[in-house]
């Protein structure tokens, strides 16, 4: 890799580097959010399916998140980066976010404590936007690549 091509990762990796370390961190505390808040206990115990299901559900959230986030520093820390891989995984980390912070708008989470729905509406805009910002650079740094 070229100095300036090196230059221009730059800031990528710093984007996917925050965003997905936050993705992460999400991931790993959603194991233990069932515990934390005591989810089984508002659920009837007659409903032993349901419980197993949002049982997997949870796992399956925490685990993508985790993963997902392992993917995206991967192949952004790539020694031959494959620009076009790349853009697409930060496509969907992009449009996850977006996702979660328009659900935050309409169903807002953590209304229970004064400020909390706000900063993690703000929490999940600022993920958005590192995923956002490196699939942009990403995008330009491969249209002038081939141009």
């Amino acid at each position: 890799m070229h100095a300036h091509e090196e230059a221009g990762t730059r800031p990528v990796k710093w984007l996917v580097s925050i965003g997905s370390g936050i993705m992460i961190a999400f991931g790993v505390w959603h194991f233990f959010v069932p515990g934390i808040w005591d989810w089984y206990a508002h659920i009837d115990a007659d409903a032993t399916e349901l419980v197993i299901a949002v049982r997997a559900i949870n796992v399956f959230f925490s685990l993508l998140m985790v993963l997902l986030g392992l993917a995206n520093l991967l192949l952004t820390f790539r020694e031959r980066q494959d620009r076009y891989s790349l853009a697409v995984l930060l496509s969907v980390s992009t449009v996850l976010w977006a996702v979660r912070c328009i659900l935050q708008v309409i169903h807002p989470q953590g209304s229970q404590q004064p400020g909390l729905a706000l900063g993690m509406l703000l929490t999940f805009v600022f993920v958005f936007a590192c995923f956002a910002g490196a699939l942009g650079l990403t995008i330009v740094r491969r249209a002038t690549r081939s141009t």
